[in-house]
């Protein structure tokens, strides 16, 4: 059997009896990787100084605008539903804070939101959510100022379109139902790859309805065949020894990974089954600590890392986690919170060096495509990346348009 480790990361692996440890990357290799500039500074040559920042609503959209003292704007649009009860930390404890402040030191900014008023103390999706919204505005009126992408903005675009899967959230599915919905959303979506759901979610080892996991894997498999990619979730169904059992059925499929097959925030668990499996297993979605992310990656506690975009608190954080992950030989998938977020994964993927194989797709293009010029296309299993500057939305006034302070 091939040793993960030294599979995914190229490091020889000493015998047991010999008293030595694999050669990896140091400590201080990760924190200097994660402490560069992730902000192309240069690209702005006068200040940028913040004269306001609203939060909208417009249909079932919570949009955030940002305008500058030399009006340039910017906007972003919440994770849905956390708009409905995480505005008062925006409007109260976020977006006060920048007022003033210029936009071109927003990595230092963002150190000391966290420490204003005691935010630190409400560190998870509660504050990091906010803050992403409020990082995305600023970025997309940094890069209209500049004429950049947003991934232009944070580095470099590397790729102009992405490889995509559809997922299935559902568990309230018989295996056959199951299989049924991801053929509609193949077909709908023309991806080569899939994910669906296994265990009950967060269920002590309990299975979402008798039997469903160990008749749906391979039902997968031998509805859809060897030309299609298959992810499975557990959500944190399990405990070790169940999860590798579930790990060894997606291994018998040639499955592409296992996403968070233990609690989430049972590190040593996690790290347990990516040992005991030959295929990759990935977590992330529920981590708000960059040391917690440090010591995932330092540790091999995963294969891929998966912080979430607005629960993590946005792009500036998540590009240290994927360049961390990078001296390991690791990629950085994010997880996709839904709404409009897969554009923000769009622009961290072009961006990124390493963005992993599939990004998640939700079927959004239907409703929020057609915003950019170009439209946003899917085709071939292939999802294009907007061009336009900032995060590419076309007609910025028009979007505002009807859209109500709230």
């Amino acid at each position: 059997m091939i040793n993960r480790r030294a599979f995914f990361s190229g490091v020889a692996v000493a015998g047991a009896g010999s008293g030595l440890r694999a050669q990896g990357p140091s400590p201080d290799q990760f924190d200097r990787a994660a402490a560069a500039p992730v902000l192309k500074r240069g690209l702005f040559s006068s200040p940028v100084i913040i004269e306001s920042m609203r939060l909208l609503k417009k249909g079932s959209d919570y949009i955030v605008h940002v305008r500058s003292k030399d009006g340039a704007e910017g906007v972003s649009l919440a994770n849905p539903p956390r708009g409905e009860y995480l505005a008062p930390i925006l409007k109260k404890l976020v977006m006060p804070f920048f007022i003033g402040k210029d936009a071109r030191d927003l990595e230092e900014l963002l150190w000391e939101l966290y420490r204003w008023n005691d935010n630190y103390k409400l560190q998870g999706l509660a504050l990091w959510s906010p803050q992403a919204w409020t990082e995305f505005a600023i970025l997309d009126m940094l890069g209209r100022i500049a004429g950049k992408p947003l991934g232009a903005v944070i580095g470099e675009v590397r790729r102009k379109e992405v490889a995509i899967y559809v997922a299935s959230g559902r568990r309230d599915t018989s295996p056959q139902q199951e299989v049924e919905h991801l053929q509609k959303l193949v077909q709908q979506s023309g991806a080569r790859a899939l994910k669906f759901r296994v265990g009950g979610r967060m269920s002590r080892n309990a299975d979402a309805s008798p039997g469903r996991t160990k008749t749906l894997i391979p039902l997968v498999r031998k509805t859809f065949g060897d030309s299609i990619d298959i992810h499975a979730d557990s959500n944190s169904s399990y405990d070790p020894p169940q999860a590798i059992e579930v790990g060894r059925m997606l291994e018998e499929i040639k499955a592409v990974y296992l996403e968070e097959p233990c609690p989430f925030d049972h590190l040593e668990d996690t790290k347990k089954v990516a040992d005991a499996l030959t295929i990759p297993v990935s977590g992330g979605e529920q981590e708000y600590s960059h040391w917690r992310f440090r010591w995932m990656i330092l540790n091999r506690g995963v294969d891929i890392v998966q912080p979430d975009l607005h629960y993590y608190g946005g792009m500036v954080r998540s590009v240290r986690v994927a360049r961390m992950a990078d001296v390991a030989n690791m990629p950085t998938t994010v997880h996709i919170s839904g709404g409009f977020g897969f554009v923000y994964m769009l622009h961290f993927a072009s961006a990124v060096r390493d963005p992993g194989r599939y990004q998640e797709y939700k079927l959004g293009t239907e409703k929020y495509g057609a915003w950019f010029d170009p439209p946003i296309a899917v085709k071939n299993g292939m999802m294009s990346v907007p061009s336009g500057p900032g995060v590419g939305i076309k007609d910025l006034k028009g979007l505002l348009q009807g859209a109500v302070e709230v």
